[in-house]
């Protein structure tokens, strides 16, 4: 209630001085706000989540209960598939409309409709990367295979139920903030917030930033400053797994780009911190002989919450997890026989080429001597209180130029720059099956048929069940690639650039009941340099894999409550990594005062990231002065470059001190490796003296780490803040400031099938809910909630209340 609180008091002043009916930019119209009827009022639930306890759903064939437990997770009872994915979206949309809405505007570049002129940009840039294109294509597809259709028609019932039978007073929180009205749902929704998903996770394409480090410093230079493999890396895929099958053949053309021009700016790319953690452990390894699994995807920290918790039941189904708001089905969770997994693959599976076309109205362009016709695409973006703007984007068979002389705003500087972006994303897909046929898996085969479908964003699948099979496979649809194919901007008018052929299925990297007796991904490589398949990116994961492989090698009879506390983990792989040669590179008889603290500090620190600790924070702002000190080469330039990883830089300092780019430009002298680490040191005292005087107190990990879960809106009253937490970036706890585990799963494949979870959040999407929030203090303790799996409807024994969702009368 301290939200509506602070926003009534706000909102009563401003009624004072403004017409009560005006609506006044970015203000609702107030009258109607603060109507105490209709207005936001309503939405002050409290402990009462606001359900209606009947409800009469549409082209129902039998009656569906809905038992929510003390959680107010859903356990919906069907008695056929149709009525599930009906229900499942009518339930969805009563606690989550708002944000499913939101999330598929964001995905269809369609923000400027509700938000104004000063979203056009950021729409364009989402038309431009050809997600709508690539949603309607995928949908199309969908459609046309009875099985998906019928989820996707079924689900979308469900969900307009609910919206067909809004009022004004039932209106979700931020529609009213907003002053919009809430729009049916279409399958192309969720096909758009599958898409985004997959933008999402595979995004930070690099190919332009790399191109300019090319041209400015030569393939040697790039290759030593940017290396995809270190002597210390832990595959996914166990290292001495052997490859037995004869890879495609592919054509190795002999290429050179360093004909490019040197490229200004690139499209806003998702966090880079975007992964996950997961991994399996065999019943020879755990306490009880049943395998255990456990997941817990990095995504950002947002209010309401990226997942929702449900258990979908039917004569042949049995699934509980979290799914997306938006979508049917479990994403991640686990059936009576197995339970699965995902983490982000980190594959580079966006590539970009420079396009010349033959006239000026691009109408065609040059493609092995010839000219191809390129097809325009009218993008048409409604902007709120503004004039209608039309954006043309021209298609390749590449994929949609997403850079020319119209964007960004200000390219018509260089009307020469023409960037095709082709992602396997773009083409027909039927991902969503993937998790229908996973919800139903009864064994390992049923998983790996199920990942047939599977094809974007490249995630690593891990799986358990209970017949003691463990497995993870990094699946998706990879293109297979010559050596340095996808590093760099190609040439759009050369064939020898074009991407040869797909790696089959079979041919993906993974690996089934390894004789280590675990399985486990974060975001490392996926393979060694045995696999016959080339791939690059520059930006895998080298910390947290390293710990949890460690701790899963050295643990015996392994409990669930073992895997919470590994999913909790805050050693600091990197600090251990680096750190002593940073405190040796220091003279401590020369330190004085609060230097010498500091030393000590960090001596003395056990690598823990642990909340209450300064140790953490004193190494985070030393590293950072380190890397701006090392990097300075990067700094101040005209165009796009990205600074060498964490891991890249930490053997770039253990393996090669006396390297020219040690030297800070700008100075009359030449600095060495401790120069410049004292320089640092002195620059972090300076730092957290002045963070402390800034902030009145003391500079522990979790003041200066602020962790937020922040609404989606960035509304500061809607969103929590200082969260106690400790963790942070290349840690098992990847908890950041803004970023972390969005969702805790661990699973032990016993009978019955047991699981626990937790989430930053809670199941409604409501601000006036004590559901909004109520698992935040669990979630930070690292500490889940052994959740309910109902047997039957019967099974009603300690929940909150029963929904009984009825066939309507006409039907």
């Amino acid at each position: 209630m301290k939200v509506f609180t602070f926003l009534l008091s706000l909102l009563l002043t401003i009624a004072l001085v403004v017409a009560l009916s005006w609506r006044i930019d970015p203000l609702p119209p107030l009258g109607y706000f603060l109507d105490p009827f209709h207005g936001f009022w309503q939405n002050a639930q409290g402990d009462d989540p606001g359900i209606d306890t009947s409800w009469e759903l549409p082209n129902l064939r039998a009656p569906v209960t809905v038992h929510y437990d003390s959680l107010l997770i859903p356990h919906i009872f069907a008695r056929n598939d149709a009525d599930l994915y009906r229900a499942q979206g009518y339930v969805q949309a009563s606690l989550r409309y708002w944000q499913m809405d939101l999330v598929s505007r964001v995905a269809a570049g369609r923000l400027s409709e509700i938000m104004g002129e000063r979203f056009r940009e950021f729409d364009r840039g989402q038309r431009r990367k050809g997600l709508m294109f690539a949603a309607e294509k995928a949908l199309r597809m969908m459609e046309e295979d009875p099985v998906a259709s019928g989820v996707l028609e079924a689900y979308t019932e469900g969900v307009n139920s609910y919206v067909n039978n809004l009022r004004y007073e039932d209106w979700p929180l931020e529609n009213k903030l907003l002053d919009y009205a809430p729009e049916p749902w279409t399958p192309l929704k969720t096909s758009l917030l599958l898409k985004y998903m997959a933008d999402d996770l595979s995004g930070f394409d690099e190919d332009l930033e790399n191109t300019n480090a090319l041209l400015l410093w030569g393939k040697e230079r790039f290759d030593f400053l940017y290396p995809q493999y270190y002597p210390d890396a832990e595959p996914v895929i166990s290292a001495d797994h052997v490859w037995d099958f004869e890879p495609v053949a592919l054509d190795t053309p002999t290429v050179s780009f360093t004909n490019n021009q040197l490229t200004t700016e690139v499209l806003p790319k998702p966090n880079p911190d975007n992964g996950s953690n997961n991994w399996a452990v065999s019943g020879q390894k755990t306490k009880s002989g049943n395998p255990i699994l456990a997941n817990d995807p990095h995504l950002g920290l947002n209010l309401p919450s990226i997942w929702f918790v449900v258990q979908l039941h039917t004569p042949e189904l049995n699934v509980l997890g979290a799914t997306l708001p938006g979508s049917p089905g479990v994403i991640i969770g686990a059936n009576d026989s197995v339970a699965w997994g995902v983490t982000n693959a980190t594959r580079d599976v966006r590539d970009w080429y420079k396009i010349t076309f033959n006239d000026a109205q691009r109408n065609e362009y040059l493609f092995d001597g010839r000219s191809l016709k390129a097809q325009p695409r009218i993008e048409t973006i409604q902007i709120r209180d503004g004039e209608t703007f039309y954006d043309t984007v021209m298609y390749t068979h590449y994929g949609p130029v997403v850079y020319d002389r119209g964007f960004p705003a200000d390219s018509i500087k260089n009307p020469e720059r023409n960037y095709a972006m082709k992602w396997p994303a773009h083409d027909p897909s039927m991902d969503m099956m993937t998790f229908y046929y996973l919800n139903r898996a009864n064994n390992y085969e049923d998983y790996r048929q199920a990942l047939r479908y599977y094809a974007a964003p490249a995630q690593n699948f891990v799986f358990a069940s209970v017949r003691g099979d463990i497995a993870l496979s990094v699946q998706g649809k990879f293109p297979a690639k010559w050596p340095g194919q996808g590093q760099f901007l190609m040439d759009g008018s050369q064939p020898a650039h074009e991407w040869q052929a797909y790696i089959p299925f079979e041919h993906n990297a993974y690996e089934h009941n390894p004789p280590r007796g675990f399985v486990s991904s974060a975001n490392q490589i996926p393979v060694n340099q045995q696999y016959p398949y080339y791939f690059y990116d520059k930006g895998y994961e080298h910390f947290r894999n390293r710990r949890i492989n460690k701790q899963l090698s050295s643990l015996k009879r392994i409990t669930p409550e073992d895997m919470m506390a590994l999913q909790a983990d805050n050693y600091n792989q990197k600090a251990a990594d680096i750190l002593p040669l940073m405190l040796d590179s220091l003279d401590d008889r020369q330190l004085r005062g609060e230097s010498q603290e500091l030393y000590k500090l960090l001596r003395d620190w056990d690598f823990r990231n642990e909340r209450n600790r300064r140790a953490p924070t004193v190494f985070f702002v030393w590293w950072n002065q380190l890397k701006e000190a090392l990097w300075d080469e990067m700094e101040g330039k005209s165009v796009a470059l990205t600074t060498p990883t964490d891991a890249a830089t930490i053997h770039y300092l253990q393996s090669y001190p006396r390297d020219t780019m040690v030297d800070r430009q700008g100075t009359t002298y030449r600095e060495t490796v401790n120069d410049l680490l004292a320089e640092s040191f002195a620059a972090t005292e300076q730092e957290l003296r002045d963070w402390s005087a800034e902030n009145d107190g003391q500079y522990t990990w979790e003041n200066y780490k602020a962790t937020s879960i922040q609404h989606m809106l960035r509304l500061a009253p809607l969103g929590i803040y200082d969260v106690p937490i400790g963790g942070g970036r290349g840690i098992v706890n990847a908890t950041s400031e803004r970023h972390g585990p969005s969702w805790r799963m661990v699973v032990e494949l016993s009978d019955p099938v047991k699981m626990w979870g937790v989430y930053p959040g809670g199941q409604s999407g409501n601000p006036g809910s004590a559901y909004y929030d109520n698992q935040i203090d669990s979630w930070a303790t690292g500490k889940p909630y052994l959740l309910r799996k109902l047997a039957s409807p019967d099974d009603n024994a300690g929940l909150l209340f029963t929904q009984t969702l009825s066939p309507t009368d006409a039907d």
